[in-house]
């Protein structure tokens, strides 16, 4: 068993990645407002449809995001959903770290 990521970065297939973690971010930054307001909250149903939905491939992408949720996209997201974060660390990545190479903060 390989436990090695070469085959990602080998061939042209980092960009094709890094474009799927990228759409994870976003679906997981939308999906956190349906978890604190409920999954079936039309308001929020509606702003997705009548955004990302209705206007996808007309306008950049990140416009549309930042007309959805009203910012840009929130890669803290994927880290809470996948546990790498607590759920309540709404904070972006910057302010989340240490100066210097300590790394996150404890």
């Amino acid at each position: 068993m390989s436990t090695s990521f070469g085959h990602i970065f080998s061939g042209g297939y980092s960009a094709g990645y890094y474009s799927y973690k990228w759409a994870e971010v976003l679906e997981a930054d939308m999906f956190e407002e349906f978890e604190q307001k409920g999954l079936y909250d039309r308001a929020t149903g509606d702003r997705l449809r009548d955004t990302i939905y209705a206007q996808g491939g007309t306008r950049d992408p990140m416009d549309i995001f930042k007309d959805a949720k009203g910012r840009e996209p929130d890669p803290n997201a994927l880290f809470r959903r996948e546990g790498l974060l607590p759920q309540n660390d709404n904070q972006t990545p910057q302010a989340n770290r240490k100066s210097g190479p300590q790394g996150p903060k404890q």
